[in-house]
């Protein structure tokens, strides 16, 4: 039962971050004579993806190691979804990284 909760928690925050960033270039006028919007980078974003990423990892680890030490309050259901949601968020990562690389060697590749 609480898988299906966490999945709809998962879903709902996508949804949600989503909407944000879909939100954000509307919401905000550009700064005069700047050219540009006012908002976070795309290298900010995604150095905010990447430490998203890795925080969690880190809480998978750290909940993993909780519970082979042994500590009280951990389960081994929260475990392994915790495991779970970092491998899937990383493999996430790698396949954003993986179009970034592409679309960057097509633009190389592209004829002057």
């Amino acid at each position: 039962m609480s898988q299906g909760i966490e999945f709809n928690r998962l879903m709902l925050d996508m949804r949600s971050m989503q909407a944000e960033a879909m939100a954000k270039p509307k919401a905000v006028a550009p700064v005069a004579g700047a050219g540009a919007t006012g908002g976070p980078s795309f290298s900010d974003m995604l150095g905010m993806a990447v430490g998203k990423v890795n925080d969690t990892q880190v809480a998978s680890n750290q909940l993993s190691n909780a519970f082979e030490v042994g500590k009280s309050g951990v389960d081994l259901t929260d475990v392994m979804i915790s495991s779970q949601k970092a491998a899937v968020s990383f493999q996430a990562m790698t396949q954003v990284r993986n179009k970034l690389v592409q679309a960057y060697q097509d633009i190389m590749q592209m004829p002057v």
